[in-house]
């Protein structure tokens, strides 16, 4: 993991400008390095910590993240932050933005990804969703998600994840793995397993999200040649 930048408003101008003493911890998380920085309710620049991860590329085509190196350096970025942060700032809410389709598998009872995150850029479900296109099941799908079938979004990433890691589907079909985006990753991460959470605008990006019911229920592809990805996936992504 490599630092790239740590910068805070030196002490001299923060105590010669009145300042509200509560501060806003955003955490940037994005596909080749994570930002984390503290601004006052105001908008005004405290403090940032700027760190890169590593990149894979298994094969021609496959982009992967491995997750918990992305959580280390969202935990390395929060304790420069807070470090860099004057002592009269107390931490009044916490921002997470994030890569939104790189989708994460884990175990609920250890908190460790079952394999590499598969990143948005990944291509290796593009020949399943030629073939869902070729069935005439994109109308359905659109109508149901608002999108496309495409390899970019991350219900058939979640779907390989599922099918190619030995025992993944009979796991979260007992509740032991939980999935989600990168922001319910962490999420998940910052608060000790105690919350399963992401928001809509990360939610609908899945292609799991459906506009009709407005949940995370899609319901299955009208084929019965297909595993589908709903039934284990959205119970892997909920609590």
């Amino acid at each position: 993991m490599k630092i790239r930048t740590v910068t805070a408003l030196p002490i001299s101008k923060r105590i010669g400008v009145a300042m509200p003493k509560d501060a806003l911890l955003v955490i940037d998380q994005g596909t080749t390095g994570t930002a984390v920085s503290a601004t006052t309710t105001s908008g005004q620049f405290i403090a940032q910590s700027d760190h890169e991860f590593t990149q894979h590329f298994p094969q021609p085509g496959w982009v992967e993240h491995d997750a918990e190196e992305i959580y280390h350096s969202v935990l390395a970025g929060i304790s420069e932050v807070l470090t860099a942060t004057d002592s009269r700032y107390r931490l009044a809410a916490i921002g997470i933005t994030n890569q939104r389709e790189t989708i994460v598998v884990w175990d609920r009872q250890s908190g460790r990804p079952i394999a590499p995150a598969i990143v948005w850029q990944d291509r290796r479900t593009a020949d399943y969703c030629t073939q869902l296109q070729q069935e005439g099941l994109e109308p359905f799908v659109r109508n149901e998600t608002g999108l496309l079938l495409d390899p970019y979004f991350s219900a058939t990433k979640l779907r390989w994840l599922l099918d190619h890691i030995p025992g993944a589907r009979a796991r979260a079909e007992r509740g032991e793995l939980a999935a989600g985006t990168i922001d319910a990753w962490l999420i998940w991460k910052l608060s000790g397993g105690r919350s399963h959470l992401t928001d809509r605008t990360n939610a609908s990006r899945t292609l799991l999200y459906s506009l009709v019911s407005e949940s995370l229920a899609l319901r299955p592809l009208p084929s019965l040649q297909h595993s589908s990805p709903t039934p284990a996936s959205c119970r892997a992504f909920q609590r």
